[in-house]
């Protein structure tokens, strides 16, 4: 069953320790888009100017990814600079030009109203509410967001959290969002506000699943090969709902399934800069490391 994601398309500048991309693809749609397409079907909304290579496109298109909701228009896309130190889970900021993602309305093609699963990717909360008044009838639908909205769009946040199912944001974001140091209480807090599933990225450290009262806890794989960490999140989202809407089993147990496979994608997208590591990624690779992290938490019980 095909995804719709609203977010961005952007050109990425990074650095880390390990090497540095310039003017590589990137953006929160992007990244999305191209983890959940090992899984499903994509319709992707975003906007980009008219500088956008178009092998860029061709790549997107190559991952199946329906691009009738890619808005081309005059002036430069979005881009993005920052650089990493040896301390991979926080990225500095050099600099930030929305260019024509300043001006970007969500404009959802009719073909893509029906989507059943609907992603709303880290924007404005007020243009979030917009896209969910232009699909039908969509059986989940699940957001991220960040500190900037957190703490500069709070009220009109928490009107687009009562029309949300499933939140996926990281501890931070967490913590600030509900305005408590304690992850447990937290999650409890942000999910009375509408969420049912709060889903907790922790970077290096795994993800943390709160649902419906109940806890679930998956680590991180243990990496010697980590190159850029950027996008993960949004990989990690894509890997969770693209596995949703490829089963579209909503259980419990199958939801802890999907925050595994949302951890194996992003495992694969740290392992190269930009989407290098999913270019060439192929889906019996998915599959063994999901078994590497089932290995990986398996214990016995007590005699």
């Amino acid at each position: 069953m095909a995804i719709l994601v609203v977010g961005s398309v952007a050109l990425d500048s990074v650095a880390t320790p390990f090497g540095k991309a310039q003017d590589a693809l990137g953006g929160s749609a992007t990244y999305f888009s191209t983890a959940a397409s090992f899984f499903t079907d994509v319709r992707l909304v975003a906007v980009v100017g008219e500088d956008f290579p178009q092998a860029h496109v061709d790549f997107l298109q190559s991952r199946r990814v329906d691009l009738r909701g890619l808005q081309r228009v005059k002036g430069r896309t979005f881009r993005w600079a920052g650089e990493y130190g040896f301390d991979l889970n926080q990225a500095h900021t050099l600099d930030t030009q929305l260019n024509v993602f300043a001006q970007f309305r969500p404009q959802i093609p009719d073909a893509y109203r029906d989507s059943e699963v609907v992603f709303l990717a880290n924007i404005d909360p007020d243009l979030q509410r917009e896209v969910l008044l232009q699909v039908r009838a969509p059986r989940l639908v699940a957001a991220d967001t960040m500190n900037f909205w957190i703490e500069g769009k709070r009220e009109a946040l928490l009107k687009t959290l009562k029309q949300v199912e499933v939140l996926i944001i990281n501890d931070a974001e967490t913590r600030q969002l509900a305005q408590d140091a304690n992850l447990v209480r937290a999650a409890r807090t942000i999910s009375a506000w509408g969420p049912h599933t709060l889903v907790i990225k922790r970077g290096e450290y795994g993800a943390l699943c709160y649902r419906h009262g109940a806890w679930f806890s998956a680590p991180a794989l243990p990496m010697d090969g980590v190159l850029d960490p950027t996008g993960a999140g949004d990989c990690f989202a894509g890997g969770f709902l693209g596995y949703l809407a490829n089963t579209l089993n909503f259980s419990d147990e199958n939801i802890r399934r999907a925050v595994v496979m949302g951890s194996v994608m992003a495992s694969f997208n740290v392992e190269a800069f930009s989407l290098d590591r999913l270019r060439t990624l192929a889906y019996p690779e998915i599959a063994e490391r999901y078994g590497a992290f089932r290995r990986l938490t398996h214990f016995d019980a007590l005699d």
